[in-house]
């Protein structure tokens, strides 16, 4: 593209090359940042799976701790369930998960639970 032609670009879209530049490098983050957020999910559906899996059930059915699907958490809302997860259940074999995962990631399995979205067809 000659000096002309980047002229035209720039009239057309009102940008500057800084700013080309910024859009470029912004698009180019938020792509990164959103592999990173599809790993981590990925990471949380295992550790559901896994984790929660080897007392709640591997199809979250129940086990040695009770069912995990949409239906057994109709009455809990998203909060309750955090905190649940958050804080473990005193006398009981649930454990506290706040020292290994961040809040963000224990609102996500919250909602993940509450809707069933972890459920295998």
């Amino acid at each position: 593209m000659d000096g002309s032609e980047w002229s035209g670009v720039k009239r057309c879209l009102g940008l500057s090359l800084t700013s080309l530049v910024l859009l470029v490098t912004s698009a180019a983050l938020g792509a990164t940042e959103q592999l990173a957020r599809s790993d981590t999910q990925a990471e949380l559906e295992n550790f559901v799976i896994q984790d929660c899996g080897s007392c709640h059930g591997l199809s979250l059915k129940g086990g040695l701790g009770p069912p995990l699907r949409p239906e057994n958490l109709k009455n809990l809302p998203e909060g309750a369930i955090a905190a649940i997860i958050r804080e473990g259940v005193p006398g009981t074999a649930m454990p506290p998960w706040k020292p290994l995962l961040a809040p963000a990631d224990i609102q996500w399995i919250s909602h993940q639970l509450k809707t069933g979205a972890l459920i295998a067809p």
